[in-house]
């Protein structure tokens, strides 16, 4: 059995429970017999105080009997008043014969001995006495009794005054508190008995006692000295065993005490409860064996089931799904087996499916990129051991978006599902393997095979395209783009020769030239761009774009009202960039919307620090494409706007015709949200477009720049000056302002006032300048209008 088992685990927690229940049973138990056993022992101790008082209450009415038995005895009374001595010595000493007196006395009224049975007694008696005479003289009946020290041991004492019929005499009977009365007491009560007198030091000297000399003389040594009657001494130790005890005081002179020490071992007392607690703990033991025994019988019955299961859930990792499950019962270990099995077959069929999803294509059942890759480098590793070439045809269809658009995404995958079959059916059941590697992208693989048999599949392909494909009564006409690349000529992995046919690809597409075969100096163009859009990236990071602004005038007053904010690019090395030279590229790669930002906040601070100087001018911004697709540029506006705490009116946004027609559900929302915060929208280049007028009239624009096309050479083309006039005419019945750019002279600057144009722009007014500048240029401008 492993330490780290389950089974060991189970095994322990069955012990460590019964081992802890036990043992806190143990020790309550023991707790329990202590305290009780004490607490019985204090009520035993008070018995024995009550008995031991008893038994003297017994001697002392014994000796009152024969002492009244005596006094009343004509002979004895007639002894005594004839004073014969050795008459009263006899009858005293018969009576303490008798009763078990130690000695008996006859006393004159005086108080004076006039017989005594012990001849030995001093003087020291008669002082023992005098209380006894003083109690005895103060009762009714003449008679006293106590216990005493005399001669240095306990007694107890007895007066009884003898009447002829007057007081005559006083008759005093002893009896020692010895060896019987301890005896008796230990007899009745099972408890050590022990009698101290304290020496002349303070210390207590050993008397009778049930205890050996021994114990007794040690008990001499630590009972303390006591005030009450009684005491209790709750911890006592004598040798190697515990006593609790009771001391109590018997006689007390002026020089002598002597107490009785009443004792119980509690080592004896709680013997019967040791001797159970000893049982309970061999149950113990035994309850453990017994306990570990059926608990690894238990756990046998549920770890070896277990163990099975973990065997074959190995297996099942491994990939070994015909592992057998033996395990036949009808309980919670058999619903488990039952359920692994369960599992096992479902993993078995999800894994069947999962790879079945990750390696082959579930619309066109051809297999995907990722199972393509694989069979491209086992490809290439076949051609490196023969020394032969393998080829790699990428094709992409053309106006495959368009359709998908129009026709609907269903419509779009039965077409993809019938260029894989036509293509299948082109490549036939040779070496050559057809997959398709997403959206609208197939790709084909031609393991030992030339660059010439290559090019004529891509020439079968392409031809097998031109044949219309009719899906749902549609019939579509499709092109295709196939780039081609081989190994060992123009990579030498599986990822690196994809990206060389691919690159390939997108040259036949632009070019519009069907098949295009790999060659450096096409890739060369793709560097570039990487290259340029890295720059771009660096620019915006290290600042090296600059804001231009050109004023726009009112031509009706001269006063500038407005400026385009421009984006201008300052390279470390080039020197100064067009905008036509890098805003064309991110168009296309998207990187348009970065600048976007920039030129919105730059402009948004500039146009803040000329309202904090007095200068309240729009500010005209230009929106690509692809910002108007952004839906969350309303949203980005907003953020800068409030940043720089400046009103949307402060803005006119401009759009052109042809990135709204783009796709004009979204760009008229785009459009909408922006208006409604109160911004302006301007239609750029206007008249250079398609769109239609009837759409235009639904947008919610502010303002029409007619195109510079249109303005350039006006005063020169009758045609121009006809299509600026319509123009402005059309914006003014659509409510729109008119603003004309590209205005270089004073006629055409004229011309435009007298047709009622709006507002005007051009190098004729200012060319761009730096935005730091433009107050400067201002302040001379209206200088020179005034």
């Amino acid at each position: 059995m492993r330490l780290h088992s389950l089974q060991s685990r189970v095994v322990t927690l069955f012990i460590v429970l019964i081992l802890a229940v036990q043992l806190a049973g143990f020790f309550a138990i023991r707790n329990a017999i202590d305290s009780n056993a004490r607490a019985a022992i204090r009520e035993e101790l008070k018995i024995s105080e009550k008995i031991f008082g008893h038994l003297l209450e017994q001697n002392k009415q014994k000796l009152t009997e024969g002492a009244r038995v005596l006094a009343s005895e004509f002979a004895f009374r007639e002894a005594i008043a004839t004073n014969d001595t050795e008459t009263i010595v006899s009858a005293l000493d018969n009576l303490g014969n008798r009763f078990g007196a130690s000695f008996s006395m006859l006393l004159r009224l005086d108080r004076t001995t006039a017989a005594s049975t012990n001849n030995s007694l001093t003087d020291n008696t008669a002082s023992a006495l005098l209380p006894l005479f003083v109690q005895a003289e103060q009762s009714d009946n003449g008679s006293a009794s106590s216990t005493a020290i005399v001669e240095g041991h306990p007694y107890q004492l007895v007066m009884i005054s003898v009447k002829a019929p007057v007081r005559i005499a006083w008759v005093v009977m002893a009896i020692p508190i010895d060896q019987k009365i301890v005896a008796d007491m230990r007899e009745l009560s099972a408890m050590q008995v022990s009698l101290l007198t304290s020496k002349s030091d303070g210390n207590w000297k050993p008397g009778v006692s049930t205890l050996n000399r021994e114990q007794v003389e040690q008990l001499a040594q630590i009972v303390p000295r006591i005030s009450d009657k009684s005491q209790l001494i709750a911890d006592l130790k004598i040798g190697d065993e515990d006593y609790s005890a009771r001391v109590l005081k018997l006689a007390q002179n002026a020089e002598l005490m002597t107490v009785a020490v009443l004792q119980i071992s509690v080592s004896e007392a709680i013997a019967p409860y040791k001797k159970l607690q000893r049982n309970l703990l061999i149950l113990t033991v035994l309850g453990v064996f017994i306990a570990s025994v059926i608990s690894v019988l238990t756990t046998k019955r549920i770890t070896g089931p277990m163990r099975q299961l973990a065997d074959t859930a190995k297996r099942l990792g491994a990939g070994d799904y015909t592992a057998a499950i033996t395990v036949k019962r009808n309980d919670e270990i058999g619903d488990l087996a039952q359920t692994f099995a369960t599992m096992r077959d479902g993993i078995a069929n999800r894994e069947k499916e999962i790879r079945r999803l990750a390696y082959w294509d579930t619309l066109t059942n051809l297999p995907n990129r990722a199972l393509f890759v694989s069979m491209l480098q086992d490809a290439i590793k076949q051609a490196q051991a023969k020394e032969q070439a393998c080829f790699v045809l990428m094709m992409d269809l053309d106006r495959f978006k368009h359709v998908n658009d129009v026709m609907g995404h269903s419509f779009g995958d039965q077409l993809l599902k019938q260029v894989a079959l036509r293509l299948s059916n082109e490549l036939g059941q040779g070496a050559t393997k057809p997959a398709r590697l997403g959206g609208d992208e197939f790709a084909v693989l031609l393991p030992n095979s030339s660059l010439k048999e290559a090019q004529e599949l891509a020439t079968r392909i392409l031809q097998s395209l031109e044949k219309p494909i009719s899906i749902e009564d549609q019939t579509v006409d499709l092109g295709a783009g196939i780039g081609i690349a081989g190994f060992p000529d123009n990579a030498n992995d599986a990822e690196s020769l994809l990206s060389r046919a691919e690159v390939a690809m997108y040259a036949a597409k632009h070019a519009n030239s069907g098949a295009v075969t790999y060659m450096p100096e096409i890739d060369k163009t793709s560097q570039q761009s990487l290259s340029l859009l890295s720059e771009l990236r660096t620019a915006l990071e290290q600042e090296n774009f600059r804001l231009y602004v050109q004023p726009k005038v009112a031509l009706d007053s001269g006063k500038v009202i407005a400026v385009e904010a421009l984006i201008r690019w300052i390279h470390p090395e080039r020197g100064f960039i067009y905008p036509d030279q890098f805003i064309p590229f991110a168009e296309q790669t998207g990187f348009i919307r970065q600048l976007t930002r920039w030129v919105l906040n730059e402009a948004a601070r500039v146009c803040s620090s000329w309202i904090a100087d007095g200068h309240q001018l729009k500010m005209s911004v230009n929106l690509s494409t692809r910002d108007l697709m952004d839906q969350d540029l309303p949203n980005k506006f907003a953020d800068i706007l409030e940043r720089h705490h400046i009103t949307p009116a402060a803005f006119c946004l401009e759009i052109t015709e042809s990135a709204i027609m783009d796709d004009p559900v979204r760009a008229q929302n785009t459009l909408e949200r922006l208006h409604a915060m109160g911004t302006d929208l301007s239609i750029d280049d206007f008249g250079t477009g398609y769109s239609s007028l009837a759409y235009l009239k639904s947008l919610p624009v502010d303002e029409l720049k007619i195109d510079k096309s249109f303005v350039l050479k006006m005063e020169q083309d009758i045609d121009d000056t006809k299509i600026v006039k319509s123009t402005i005419d059309l914006g003014h019945n659509m409510g729109l302002r008119v603003v004309a750019e590209g205005v270089e002279n004073k006629e055409v600057m004229s011309l435009l006032k007298e047709m009622g144009c709006d507002q005007a722009q051009g190098y004729y007014i200012s060319k761009p300048m730096p935005s730091d500048q433009f107050l400067t240029w201002l302040h001379i401008w209206e200088s020179a209008q005034s």
